[in-house]
């Protein structure tokens, strides 16, 4: 397999298991959280700390990474609009994972401390998942949106 080719499979898998984990995630820890099961959701945030820890930040590493080589192995600039709004929505999906990744660990460890002392879910969590659920959703379609334009790349302003 030539350099090309790895770099493009390396960069295809970890936008897959970015975007995978954080839709599986998200789906398990809304539900979850919706039940309103103080066991089951103290796993559930537990598990999700975890595959983040795993699965999305090694991917959101790997993006950039493989991404920049692909564009030196094709010999592309950060002159084309497509990648130019690409690496915009890629910010502003970082800037959203960012804070997600701390309001999952609060809610982690007080739904754990909830479990601990057989005590109902404190406001914190409760506001804790409101903020997470909001900044999900400009994260996810700021990820739908850089798929299009990865796959499309049309002209859009030049």
């Amino acid at each position: 397999m030539n350099t090309y080719l790895l770099l493009k499979t390396l960069h295809i898998l970890s936008s897959t298991v970015l975007f995978g984990t954080g839709l599986g995630t998200a789906f398990f820890m809304w539900f979850t959280h919706r039940s309103g099961q103080v066991a089951a959701i103290a796993v559930a945030t537990r598990l999700t700390v975890r595959a983040d820890f795993l699965f999305t930040t090694p991917a959101v590493i790997a993006q950039p990474v493989t991404g920049v080589l692909l564009m030196r192995e094709l010999g592309f600039g950060f002159g084309a609009p497509w990648l130019q709004a690409a690496l915009a929505l890629y910010l502003l999906a970082g800037g959203c994972w960012l804070p997600v990744v701390w309001l999952q660990w609060r809610a982690r460890n007080l739904a754990a401390a909830a479990l601990r002392d057989s005590a109902e879910l404190p406001q914190a969590y409760h506001r804790c998942m409101r903020a997470w659920f909001a900044l999900g959703w400009p994260a996810f379609i700021a990820m739908m949106v850089t798929f299009w334009l990865m796959v499309t790349k049309p002209s859009l302003w030049s």
